[in-house]
């Protein structure tokens, strides 16, 4: 079989690589593309030499390229180097790409040992059965699957990614970052990048504070605290954040706001009918990222039974279908306190 991925196994991956470790074959597929575009360009700086690319370093890419040319690249041998790299671009883009990369199999079963040959393919990933998979065998050949994280598992990366930095971030910032940037991770750490810039030299910890100054998504009015507010049916609060969703558009899009209430007490009428309640049984129903992330549920479970929940489920649904025109001719943040304080009183 194949060497299958994670998160886990980038880390590993990312540093025999620059250790000089390498296998004769890299097969990197997958959703999310920055493991991919890491990867790739950890190889292409650390397999050769700087002053050996010219002659030891080629790159096609799969709208332009034929499997016969890039077979005849990797089989040749490097010229006054230990090794070569071969390296297979949007390798998805190629004409009929899954059939045309199943020629592949026959050379990564058998490899030429001093090319590294790399093939990246992005948006999906090739077939268990296929034939390229099949006769890819360790150690010769890994195969990475990066897959696109779902939100409740962007935290850790959150926090991999600025430990790797060199600084330490707030939980309630952590949460900032998932809930208004989210996928895709390039996206993601790219805005981590600007913060850590604007920080200067000095700043060894990200703040919900430098998040609102330099993002402009303030700490105290997002839908994260929104959530808090209903998990503890708190109105007065709940209406002065909603109030200031309708002040700044922008940052705070209807869609983005109610997706987030909805995905919350679609989880929190699971939790009201789930027998066991403990911490770990209710982190892993509701897929919850970490036990901060449980104190909201608990608060709700506090002041809304099983048929209040569900009644707040239904409610937005109708805003929903309000929000598109239908039975209502308001605009959505007049909708959304309607919305608020329907969940409010649904018995």
């Amino acid at each position: 079989m194949a060497k299958k991925s994670s998160g886990v196994i980038f880390r590993e991956l990312m540093t025999s690589i620059k250790k000089g470790s390498f296998a004769p074959v890299y097969i990197l597929m997958g959703e999310e593309a920055y493991y991919l575009d890491q990867l790739t360009q950890a190889l292409e700086a650390n397999v050769i030499k700087e002053e050996d690319r010219d002659f030891n370093s080629m790159v096609f890419y799969g709208a332009e390229s034929d499997i016969g040319s890039i077979i005849g690249a990797a089989q040749q041998y490097p010229v006054m180097s230990d090794r070569q790299i071969v390296v297979l671009k949007e390798a998805q883009a190629m004409t009929n790409a899954k059939n045309q990369l199943e020629k592949l199999s026959s050379y990564i079963s058998r490899p030429n040992r001093s090319t590294v040959l790399v093939i990246v393919y992005k948006g999906g990933t090739l077939s268990s059965t296929s034939s390229l998979i099949k006769s890819a065998k360790e150690p010769d050949t890994i195969v990475f699957k990066s897959e696109k994280l779902r939100d409740y598992e962007l935290s850790g990366p959150i926090i991999d990614y600025c430990a790797s930095l060199g600084i330490g971030i707030d939980e309630k910032a952590v949460n900032l970052l998932c809930d208004y940037i989210g996928n895709p991770l390039s996206k993601l750490f790219g805005e981590i990048d600007k913060l850590v810039i604007a920080g200067g030299k000095e700043m060894r910890r990200i703040s919900p504070d430098i998040i609102e100054k330099n993002i402009g998504i303030s700490k105290d009015y997002n839908t994260f605290e929104l959530i808090k507010a209903l998990a503890r049916k708190d109105y007065p609060r709940s209406m002065m954040i909603v109030d200031y969703f309708s002040k700044n558009p922008k940052q705070n899009p209807g869609v983005m706001i109610v997706a987030t209430i909805f995905g919350y007490f679609s989880k929190l009428f699971i939790a009201t009918v789930t027998r066991d309640k403990s911490d770990s049984s209710l982190m892993q129903t509701l897929e919850l990222r970490n036990v901060y992330a449980l104190r909201d549920y608990r608060e709700g479970l506090q002041r809304y039974n099983a048929k209040m929940a569900l009644g707040a489920v239904h409610a937005i649904r109708e805003y929903d279908a309000q929000s598109k025109g239908i039975g209502s001719t308001q605009n959505e943040y007049e909708l959304l306190k309607e919305l608020i304080f329907k969940i409010f009183t649904a018995q």
